[in-house]
């Protein structure tokens, strides 16, 4: 077994083992499409949703909270918790480069996203009737590139924060403005024109549109994949310069 794999099954099993993160990333979003799947209001469908009910739309939104908890706020706070405890200055004098603990971080936090896709969705069709995607390697990559663009800005959070508290505290206060921005208490589409054009130019509300997009079977957005991979080149480029490792 490589180093990198040993290294993502360790972060894996060490993050499961958090009853907290395990909670808000595979439980949470599965409760909230319940809760809102049995709000008579949410199986309505709005003109402005071109046929959609309001819980299809909540059910990606739900999905998008999972990815926001992790790349805002989980994964920002290990990374700068590993750097503050002496971690990654440690690893540096072995034959494991902190890169590629980095590396093993993202790839065990997508695994964690896939696995709540399944559960989300799974339960949104099977109770709710949500429909599943029409094209799912399109639904895939939006997933992908959602993670991308967040994972990004959480990674340049990381490297800015000086301690895991701190890193925790800056990803809470952006999370919440991401979340209304991406629709979680209002939909987009009711939102006034100018925070509607706000929010096309949010990681997680782009993120949203894409995913979206690809349960509709609708092509995906331009400015929506511009916008995640702008977050994916500027944040990680300046999160690797920035980045330190003790």
């Amino acid at each position: 077994m490589s180093v990198f794999t040993k290294l993502t099954l360790t972060e894996f099993k060490i993050s499961l083992r958090d009853p907290l993160y395990a909670f808000f990333t595979l439980v949470f979003p599965v409760l909230l499409v319940v809760i809102l799947g049995n709000v008579p209001s949410m199986k309505e469908a709005p003109p402005e949703l071109g046929g959609l009910r309001v819980i299809d739309l909540y059910a990606g939104l739900a999905l998008g909270i999972a990815i926001a908890i992790v790349g805002l706020q989980g994964m920002p706070a290990v990374l700068a918790t590993y750097r503050e405890r002496g971690i990654l200055r440690r690893l540096a004098t072995t034959p494991v480069r902190p890169l590629a603990l980095l590396g093993a971080q993202v790839t065990m936090n997508l695994v964690i996203v896939l696995m709540s896709t399944v559960l989300v969705f799974t339960v949104a069709n099977l109770a709710f009737g949500v429909p599943l995607p029409k094209n799912p390697l399109t639904f895939l990559l939006a997933v992908v590139l959602c993670c991308a663009g967040l994972f990004a800005f959480g990674l340049l959070v990381a490297a800015l924060a000086p301690t895991g508290k701190a890193a925790n505290t800056i990803g809470t206060v952006l999370f919440f403005p991401f979340m209304f921005f991406a629709g979680l208490w209002v939909p987009r589409e009711f939102m006034p024109d100018v925070l509607h054009t706000i929010s096309d130019f949010t990681p997680l509300a782009a993120g949203q549109q894409l995913l979206t997009d690809s349960l509709t079977g609708q092509s995906p957005s331009l400015l929506s994949v511009t916008v995640l991979l702008g977050y994916l080149v500027i944040c990680g480029a300046a999160a690797v310069k920035l980045f330190r490792w003790e």
